[in-house]
């Protein structure tokens, strides 16, 4: 199935939208001690066991990994404001500015390239990705809970 560059980009939207719901759904319980408290406590709680240690660790690194492509691609599609995705993916999410970042290098894409298409998936990537969908808004609605 081909995906427009369009579709792709309103796709990213939602899983920004989604992530800001889902992260900030559970930072707001931090909100009430201030900012300086809230950044202590919050920090302090991402060591309280080895789960939280290891996916820290593990969303640091990926979050390395993506700044340092981020920032590339930026550079060569002469996308201006890179370093303000990365300073809102530290402050707001990271899972929240990744999507907004994609969303305009596809407009950097298209602005560049005259096709719409911005690649196709089979069936088994759509329902592994449909899948994969399902259980991280699952996970996320028992953490609102």
């Amino acid at each position: 199935m081909s995906i427009s560059r369009k579709a792709l980009c309103v796709l990213y939207g939602l899983i920004a939208l989604l992530a800001l719901v889902g992260t900030w759904g559970n930072n707001v319980a931090y909100l009430s001690l201030g900012f300086v408290g809230a950044n202590t406590t919050f920090w302090q709680e991402t060591l309280v066991n080895p789960a939280s240690r290891s996916i820290t660790v593990d969303l640091f690194f990926l979050g390395l990994a993506v700044f340092v492509w981020m920032v590339l691609e930026a550079r060569r599609l002469g996308m201006r404001g890179v370093w303000l995705y990365l300073l809102f993916g530290m402050l707001v999410a990271i899972s929240v500015t990744v999507p907004i970042f994609l969303i305009n290098r596809e407009r950097a894409l298209a602005q560049r390239e005259s096709s719409s298409g911005a690649g196709t998936l089979s069936g088994f990537d759509m329902a592994g990705l449909a899948a994969v969908t399902v259980a991280i808004v699952a996970y996320t609605v028992v953490t609102l809970r």
